[in-house]
């Protein structure tokens, strides 16, 4: 008999906890052979924790993680699989945005020998500016990052135990979990639903934080920006050679004289702030390796409750 844990990050949702938990139970609960929930406790400032805890009491298949402090959601979603213990564990929203079914399509495909299944989001209920730019976020991915990414792309995810393994392994800081699930390779397959807009709450998931997405992205998976780098580099130098020449060639041959000395001065200020971006980005890789080599652990964990199902083994 297969036992499917399913890890919920939480952060000031309070208000959805109760109703995620009712919904499962009512959609897709009793259709698994064995379960578990995990849910992860991110430094969530309001009453997400006791709530946790109450869900804990009323179903004997719920372990409860806390963390320290807010490390952000692939920090929780790590720490989640990490104290998991079933033979799969699948990652759910608690934000009410995704249809609890979805986890029992994801696993209907592991059973079928599939060790990473996505659930890809086909359509959006979502504003129209936060869906471009969360498109926009995917076509660079795509690009110059993974290939293999979704065209929706995708947060939730279930993995085989041995897929959880790896991704403990790995142990990356500043990096991004999706991007991870999709380097590790495995046989994979997809599902396709429907997001819906967000009715309770608010968002916690900032400007700030997508832009460090963006970054961690970048930094973690891809050559581009040092390529970027090589390549600007090399056009300023093939640019100013050739320039160089005509500015000679038209002093001997035309009598120009040789002046100019505001284009000269927008060169300078140009190059210079060329010289500052490429410094900022080797910047980024540097604090990345000096972050790496302190060796802190991607999340702390500051208390567990574990399940009353494994309190009661234990005692037995």
């Amino acid at each position: 008999m297969s036992k499917l844990s399913i890890v919920i990050p939480v952060y000031y949702n309070a208000d959805t906890l109760q109703l995620l938990y009712e919904d499962m139970k009512n959609k897709i609960l009793d259709q698994l052979e064995e379960y578990e929930i995990v849910f992860v406790d991110d430094g969530s400032g309001d009453d997400s924790w006791e709530i946790m805890n109450e869900i804990r009491e009323q179903d004997e298949y719920v372990k409860c993680v806390k963390l320290s402090r807010n490390f952000g959601e692939h920090a929780a979603i790590l720490a989640g699989l990490s104290h998991c213990t079933g033979d799969c564990a699948v990652t759910k929203q608690a934000d009410l945005q995704e249809d609890s079914e979805i986890i029992l399509e994801m696993y209907e495909k592991w059973k079928k020998g599939n060790k990473v299944v996505l659930a890809v989001r086909s359509e959006r209920d979502e504003a129209p500016v936060k869906v471009f730019f969360a498109n926009l976020y995917y076509k660079i991915v795509r690009k110059f990052i993974a290939s293999n990414m979704p065209v929706g792309g995708f947060d939730c995810y279930l993995l085989d135990r041995q897929v959880i393994q790896v991704l403990e392994m790995l142990d990356e800081k500043n990096s991004a979990l999706t991007l991870q699930v999709l380097w590790v390779g495995f046989q994979s397959d997809k599902i396709y639903f429907h997001r819906k807009d967000r009715e309770i709450g608010e968002s916690r998931w900032t400007f700030s934080k997508k832009i460090k997405l963006v970054l961690d992205s970048m930094m973690s998976f891809s050559y581009f920006p040092i390529r970027f780098m090589s390549g600007v580099g090399v056009l300023f130098a093939v640019i100013a050679f050739f320039w160089i020449i005509e500015v000679i060639l038209e002093k001997l041959i035309v009598g120009t004289p040789i002046s100019g000395w505001a284009s000269l001065m927008c060169i300078v200020l140009m190059s210079t702030g060329l010289i500052m971006l490429m410094l900022g980005i080797l910047g980024e890789y540097l604090w990345r390796v000096l972050d790496a080599s302190r060796n802190r652990p991607p999340f702390l964990v500051d208390e567990v409750k574990k399940s009353g199902k494994e309190e009661s083994e234990k005692l037995s």
